[in-house]
């Protein structure tokens, strides 16, 4: 008898199942009656529902962005339907949702949303075109995760616009469709006058969608380097994904209006800036380098807490050292790689993720896994209120970046250049990425922080070293000896000013005629053992008055590191202070190949080099 009702449960759990995977899409519709007041109107229809009350919900998230947005702030003008036409009243019990109560098996809601921010996050409206982020446009309905969604693009009358995304194509050019909510939610798109470029690299189809103000010579001339890109990032991997529509497809608004910015997507990326292709194409390049590589990294090769992603609240990981460091080392790389970068530029931008751990004091405050936690704080920009991140935060970017160098050149060291970086991402694409998803627009495999380690323990082929790795660097706050690993490759690291005496990255702000200081003060400057911080006034230094940082930086001429100097300041409310600074030296180091710092390359050094940095 158990037996049997076991299997009479079981075959209606199925039956159910079947039945709402079979339930009738959400449908959307995208129209325009005035784009020049920067505002889209949407109708959404809900059918075969059942008698709960219909909750509807604006995102307060958006896939690759880790902060809070609360898109429902530029929503406006919400109605909800019957199916009869009747209008249904709705109520609100919160800030970011609306709730329909009694209703029948349809309802339509019909809203305005305003938009007028062209970046990877928001939605823009306006005569020339529609750029649409949907958490930015689109009300979703609890419980209907799993429902396929259409979506249709009403042009404007007197248009000519055509729709670029990753969605799949529907019954008409501007007809499409979503398998669920996570894919339509993870779905941009550029409506409006786009020119498309297509490729492709063995079976796969790439598509270069832009709206653009230059020329179609230079849009041509990007194009063929964004595909030395794609063939580079490819060769890391061995393969491509299996991109779900049949394509990929590189969404690019570069127009005057634009914000500079660069969000990755499963099947696409939104690029966008307000450079133009003839004045900032390396720019532009890097941002296609770092985009695409996160076809792998992060939407695939995926972070067990990101996964799925949450729309309704902020969504917080500790491995974005990974998920966004390792990709931004791999942005220069690869440039190199592809032909699109020189030793001397590459050098540079390896300076910079060095600096993000060697001179940076967050460094020693919060580790590579406690930065990454801070990003629902730190992506959405400097919050209203005071902090110290100036001198406590470290951004995940170069800080991850900076990890992957170490790591990379560590590798090759060990293994005398059988093993490196791209070993470990091929690793971690063949265990958690390249599975895929029984649900198109899911991970079924993210990883934990003991699978990268036990990856890295594989790779390296001694779980000893890994174990120690990720001790020193992902969870502690040591510095890898950068002087040394790029050394092999034949870069020097020197310092950017030799001899120079050295208070701390002052800033002075002179206001009548007094000089304050203008940022918080680190515990890793000289001036920090005086007491000086943030907003207090320097009187003297050296003897001298001091009214502006040319004032400071006069003195700071005439001396040397570890002279002592006399100073007087005032603190916020307080009387004058005497106080005595042992002086430093300036921290910064800079990166240059050994040709250029007067050296000679040997042989061992250009193997080495050649195998790093040169095609793959």
């Amino acid at each position: 008898m158990i037996k049997r009702l076991l299997i009479a449960l079981t075959l209606a759990a199925v039956l159910i199942q079947v039945r709402f995977e079979a339930a009738a899409p959400v449908r959307y519709r995208f129209s325009f009656p005035e784009p020049q007041h920067r505002w889209m109107q949407v109708e959404a229809t809900f059918p075969e529902l059942g008698p709960a009350p219909l909750e509807l919900r604006m995102s307060r998230s958006s896939p690759g962005r880790y902060s809070l947005h609360d898109f429902a702030k530029n929503v406006y003008d919400v109605h909800a339907y019957g199916a009869d036409g009747l209008e249904i009243p709705t109520s609100r019990p919160d800030a970011y949702g609306w709730t329909v109560g009694r209703h029948g098996e349809t309802v339509t809601v019909r809203y305005k949303v305003y938009g007028d921010r062209v970046d990877g996050t928001y939605l823009a409206v306006d005569t020339t075109h529609a750029h649409i982020n949907m958490p930015a446009a689109v009300m979703w309905a609890r419980g209907l995760d799993d429902r396929a969604a259409t979506v249709v693009f009403d042009p404007p009358a007197g248009t000519r616009w055509q729709v670029a995304t990753q969605l799949h194509a529907g019954s008409t050019a501007f007809e499409f469709t979503a398998p669920n909510l996570q894919y339509l939610m993870d779905s941009p798109a550029e409506f409006g006058p786009v020119v498309i470029r297509q490729f492709s690299v063995g079976a796969r189809t790439f598509r270069f969608a832009a709206h653009h103000t230059g020329t179609d010579g230079e849009l041509d001339g990007l194009v063929r380097d964004v595909e030395k890109i794609v063939r580079q990032e490819g060769a890391v991997y061995g393969e491509y994904p299996d991109f779900e529509p049949g394509h990929y497809t590189f969404l690019a608004d570069y127009l005057p209006y634009a914000n500079s910015d660069g969000m990755e997507h499963r099947n696409s990326t939104v690029m966008t800036s307000a450079g133009s292709i003839g004045r900032s194409r390396a720019e532009l390049l890097d941002t296609v380098a770092h985009e695409f590589f996160h076809a792998w990294n992060v939407e695939r090769i995926r972070p067990r807490d990101l996964e799925p992603f949450d729309l309704d609240g902020a969504n917080t990981s500790g491995a974005l050292w990974l998920a966004e460091g390792f990709t931004q080392y791999y942005g220069p790389l690869v440039l190199h790689r592809a032909g699109l970068g020189d030793t001397r530029s590459t050098a540079g931008r390896l300076a910079d993720l060095v600096e993000a751990v060697s001179v940076n004091p967050g460094r020693l405050i919060r580790s590579a896994e406690e930065m990454s936690r801070m990003a629902p704080f730190t992506d959405g920009g400097q919050p209203v209120d005071r902090t110290n991140w100036s001198i406590s935060v470290t951004s995940y970017y170069p800080l991850g970046g900076a990890i992957a160098l170490a790591l990379d050149l560590t590798l090759r060291e060990r293994s005398n250049g059988q093993v490196s970086l791209d070993d470990f991402m091929r690793a971690m694409w063949r265990r958690f990425g390249k599975p895929g998803g029984a649900r198109e627009g899911y991970v079924d495999r993210p990883y934990s922080m003991a699978d990268a380690e036990a990856t890295l323990a594989e790779v390296g082929g001694d779980p000893a070293f890994a174990r120690d790795f990720f001790a020193r660097y992902i969870q502690g706050y040591d510095v890898a000896d950068y002087a040394r690993l790029l050394g092999r490759a034949g870069f020097v690291l020197r310092s950017v000013r030799t001899g120079a005496a050295w208070l701390g990255d002052l800033r002075i702000d002179t206001r009548n005629g007094a000089a304050r200081v203008a940022t918080l003060v680190a515990s890793t400057w000289p001036i920090y053992a005086t007491g000086v911080d943030q907003d207090d006034e320097i009187q003297q230094m050296g003897g001298d008055r001091i009214r502006s940082i040319d004032d400071v930086n006069a003195v700071l001429r005439r001396h040397k590191p570890g002279d002592r100097i006399e100073m007087v300041f005032v603190s916020r409310g307080g009387a004058p202070k005497a106080a005595s600074i042992a002086l430093g030296e300036d921290p910064r180091r800079d990166v240059v190949p050994i040709e250029a710092a007067g050296g000679m390359l040997t042989p061992a050094q250009k193997s080495f080099r050649d195998a790093w940095l040169g095609p793959k």
